[in-house]
């Protein structure tokens, strides 16, 4: 009995981490479409070619998709963590964690210093 449940448990979550990376793959995906969407604007409005208001939009939705493509590391590594497993998901988290960090402090400064111009 306690292996079936442990099965279906680690099925389930097997299921819920899957649907959280398409979560974060949409919002990647959608965020490339708004991204590109607003480049085109900014082409036809002959508007000038500083591409930081694109690459902020861009950056937010990088940011999120990252932390839902973390949320499913940390699942995949709650059903059975072996050693192996938790090193991978550590380098992992370090990876993603940084990456996010430099994306937001890019952000920030970007936006600083795009209130400084107006």
């Amino acid at each position: 009995m306690f292996d079936t449940v442990q099965t279906g448990l680690s099925d389930a979550i097997e299921w819920l981490r899957l649907g959280i990376e398409l979560v974060g793959a949409l919002v990647l995906g959608i965020g490339v479409v708004v991204a590109l969407i607003e480049l085109a604007r900014s082409f036809v409005r002959r508007q000038s070619h500083d591409f930081s208001g694109v690459r902020l939009l861009l950056a937010r939705y990088l940011v999120l998709a990252l932390e839902f493509q973390l949320a499913s590391d940390i699942l995949s590594s709650a059903v059975a963590p072996t050693w192996d497993r938790i090193g991978k998901l550590g380098a992992i988290a370090v990876i993603r964690t940084l990456l996010n960090y430099f994306l937001t402090r890019e952000m920030r400064e970007t936006h600083r210093s795009a209130d400084a111009a107006r």
